[in-house]
């Protein structure tokens, strides 16, 4: 087949750039490939132009609302007829996307990861021809890969349920093992992995040695010195308001960007940066992945990245039109610790997976397992994200398999008279609503439906009820509030009884955290690396084709980095740890009727090194005086000290 006609008829390209040909021949050709590109090299043609020209269903995988919205708009305007369901959809857009789907009127639909654990949305997928399934920044699917998703652990079990013939996986930083993991998951054959080079001439590394004091000077000298607009990656939300004021102050138009905004203040400010209304934003991590700007000029980490995986993303992010940019870090080990804190928070005790295991046991019912997020994480005392990987686990073991999940609870009050609402309806609906409106617990205005006795009494079916509620808002008759998330599994009870299934668990986060530690550790080895850093990053990532000397580093300019503390932290008398671990144990007794023995050292270090775990938040424990005293030393240092103090 002659793919020249078809890109240069639909998507007005007269040539493939590289590596896009050979990805595209294998999908026609029904092979699963990978394919990892630079960022900004053209991933996205690689399954746009392959969904026009298979048969079925194009099903895409996207880890990001804002990412789904721009591919969206881009296939519009190529005359490519695309849609997603997604939480932004009213019901009705939402039935008539799946509507589109069914009438073979989409060639591609976008999801998001976790759109697969609705079963009805499930049940839906299996009845329309699938030829595709792409999934978008793919190291997400392996455990060793940066911005690791637990759900998407299940997508290759997902791809053989629906059987889907052929997958697209697309990332742009992939080392050897993540390679490796995601090919072995979807059975991709060395030979279709397609990877083109990681090594981008336009951009200028710099790793720029600086103590705390002198951090902002620094800072400001290097935007001052700079063209065209940049942004500033710092690791805390605190930390990004106050550099953005800062610059603000020295009349750098800067703005400050978080998870921690509402989505509507996020999505002003990603637009106004687009349109170059703002010169500089200060940002989290949570900046970026939505973000296609081709003219970013300067990337600078104020803090330490996570990770060279993280490092690599965020640079990448510069200079994607190919013209010159400058990436710089401001570096010393002061946020060390911080950065390592994270991942020690994320890593759930034994005691807390146990809890989960024996939870499962006691509030199963006729082979089912219902649970809410939030509760479960506080009475576990394991964060939610650890808490959701967790469960992902035990159904990759085949203890729990998800079914469905539904609210809790449903609110509602009436905008119309109820008369007037009834009289709207033949009789048989009249009596299926008043069915509704006489199981409702009403407290003046506001009432709470009761689902269990309206189907004792009616034997009416949950969807049923739910649908009549969501027709009846759709109508402006009723305001309706839901909350309680609840998760239904179905529970094998022979994997759950296996005896060593907590320890199994508690090992596989281990695993983890010294995997993460360890990539912690590399990142500072990299910073601090007397050879050429574009080659040593791109070799990182498995590019054997770029330059061993680029010329256009700090390193190839002899300017070799040596990190340092900016004062070296101080560690309290022993006297201090003694009285603070008394205070903190004797707190828990009385709020929490906790003995000695179900406080451990790694609790204690938690409170110590300023780590939020659900306990601490529930007990206000982060109120007294010992929490946060050590949060500028290393977590395993402090860990050290308390077993030392404890024996």
């Amino acid at each position: 087949m002659n793919l020249l006609e078809p890109l240069k008829q639909t998507f007005s390209f007269d040539g493939f750039r590289d590596g896009q040909q050979q990805t595209i021949e294998q999908l026609l050709n029904g092979q699963s490939s990978l394919a990892i590109f630079p960022t900004g090299s053209g991933k996205s043609l690689c399954y746009q132009l392959t969904a026009t020209l298979l048969p079925h269903l194009t099903l895409v995988v996207s880890p990001l609302l804002a990412l789904m919205k721009d591919q969206l708009e881009f296939l519009k305007r190529k005359g490519i007829s695309a849609a997603s369901i997604d939480s932004s959809l009213t019901p009705d857009e939402n039935q008539q996307v799946m509507r589109d789907v069914r009438e073979g009127k989409i060639k591609i639909l976008m999801i998001s990861v976790e759109r697969f654990k609705n079963e009805r949305f499930r049940n839906f997928i299996q009845s329309v021809p699938l030829s595709m399934l792409v999934i978008d920044e793919a190291h997400c699917i392996s455990e060793w890969g940066h911005n690791f998703r637990p759900d998407y652990l299940k997508l290759p079990q997902y791809k053989e349920e629906l059987n889907i013939p052929t997958v697209l996986l697309l990332t742009a930083t992939a080392t050897k093992k993540v390679k490796r993991d995601m090919s072995q998951k979807f059975s991709i054959a060395p030979e279709h992995v397609v990877q083109t080079g990681f090594y981008r001439p336009n951009l200028d590394l710099n790793i720029v040695p600086v103590s705390a004091q002198q951090k902002d000077a620094t800072l400001f000298q290097i935007i001052n010195d700079q063209q065209g607009c940049g942004i500033v990656y710092v690791t805390l939300q605190q930390t990004a308001e106050t550099v953005a004021a800062f610059l603000s102050s020295k009349n750098i138009n800067a703005v400050a960007y978080h998870a921690g905004f509402d989505s509507d203040k996020r999505k002003d400010i990603q637009s106004r940066f687009m349109q170059g209304q703002y010169q500089v934003v200060v940002a989290t991590i949570a900046f970026g992945m939505g973000i296609d700007k081709s003219d970013i000029r300067h990337v600078i980490h104020y803090d330490l990245p996570k990770s060279i995986e993280n490092y690599s993303q965020e640079i990448g992010r510069a200079g994607r039109d190919g013209s010159h940019s400058n990436c710089f870090v401001l570096a010393n080990l002061d946020g060390i610790n911080t950065v390592e804190n994270f991942v020690f928070g994320d890593t759930p005790e034994f005691d807390g997976i146990n809890h989960v295991i024996n939870n499962i046991k006691t509030e199963m019912v006729n082979g089912q397992w219902e649970l809410q997020v939030i509760p479960l994480s506080n009475k576990s005392n394991i964060r939610q994200l650890a808490l959701k990987t967790l469960l992902v686990q035990l159904e990759l073991q085949r203890v729990i398999e998800s079914k469905y999940s539904y609210f809790a609870e449903f609110k509602y009050k009436f905008t119309t008279n109820k008369t007037e609402i009834l009289s709207q309806f033949d009789t048989a609906r009249q009596t299926f609503l008043n069915q509704i409106f006489e199981h409702t617990q009403f407290k003046k205005v506001w009432g709470v439906l009761n689902f269990d006795s309206l189907h004792q009494q009616y034997g009416a079916e949950r969807s049923r009820t739910i649908s009549a509620l969501d027709y009846l808002r759709d109508k402006n008759l009723i305001e309706l509030e839901t909350k309680g998330m609840t998760e239904v599994y179905s529970v094998n009870p022979e994997a759950l009884n296996q005896p060593a299934l907590a320890s199994n668990l508690s090992e596989y986060f281990k695993e983890k955290e010294i995997s993460e530690i360890t990539r912690i550790a590399a990142m500072v080895r990299f910073f601090e690396l007397d050879t050429c850093l574009s080659f040593n990053l791109s070799r990182y990532f498995d590019d054997q084709k770029a330059p061993q000397r680029c010329g256009h580093c700090s390193v190839c300019r002899n300017q070799v980095a040596k990190l340092s503390y900016s004062q070296e932290p101080k560690w309290p008398v022993d006297s201090v740890f003694i009285n603070n671990i008394a205070a903190m144990k004797r707190d828990l007794k009385d709020k929490k009727g906790l003995n000695d023995s179900d406080i451990s050292n790694d609790m204690i270090c938690r409170f110590f090194t300023g780590i939020s775990v659900p306990i601490f938040a529930r007990t206000n424990l982060r109120k007294l005086e010992g929490f946060a005293l050590c949060e500028n030393l290393r977590y395993q240092d402090v860990l050290n000290k308390i077993i030392s103090l404890n024996n």
